[in-house]
């Protein structure tokens, strides 16, 4: 799907006005059709089409998805090990508890399902919470405290 957008956006840039006239009146035009599936189906439905990466693209191009940001990458992170600090503008702020040796690789694959399910963000910041098992101050020796 990513090269075909490629070549659609290849093409629009070598077009003429006119070409990109018909582009933007096409999208509107599908955009509308899409709105008016997307109230027939319901929100049941809405949420099963969505599910489809294709779909989901579309929806989210015509600013329709049933889901809002949040839920989808809540929905992204799903079964993993990051929670969501925060969601502002274009940027989506992750903590992520590290599990096993926690590799790079680990790290974009994480980066790439948020900005997969949001495309819409551009920024995904990652911090890495404390993996201290034990508390530090539980380490010292307390002296037993007597009853008065």
């Amino acid at each position: 799907m990513s090269e075909r957008i490629g070549r659609i956006e290849a093409l629009l840039e070598t077009a003429g006005p006119a070409a990109t006239e018909l582009v933007k009146e096409l999208l509107d035009l599908y955009g509308d059709g899409l709105a008016r599936v997307m109230a027939i189906v319901g929100e049941e439905q809405g949420a099963r089409l969505a599910a489809d990466e294709l779909i989901s693209s579309l929806l989210l191009l015509h600013d329709l998805h049933p889901l809002d940001i949040r839920a989808r990458v809540r929905t992204a992170l799903a079964g993993g090990s990051a929670e969501v600090l925060a969601i502002e503008g274009d940027l989506v702020r992750l903590r992520v508890r590290p599990t096993g040796c926690g590799s790079s690789a680990a790290t974009s694959a994480l980066r790439q399902s948020v900005l997969d399910a949001a495309p819409e963000i551009e920024r995904v910041e990652i911090e890495f919470a404390d993996t201290s098992l034990i508390p530090v101050e539980s380490l010292t020796v307390r002296p037993a405290t007597t009853a008065p």
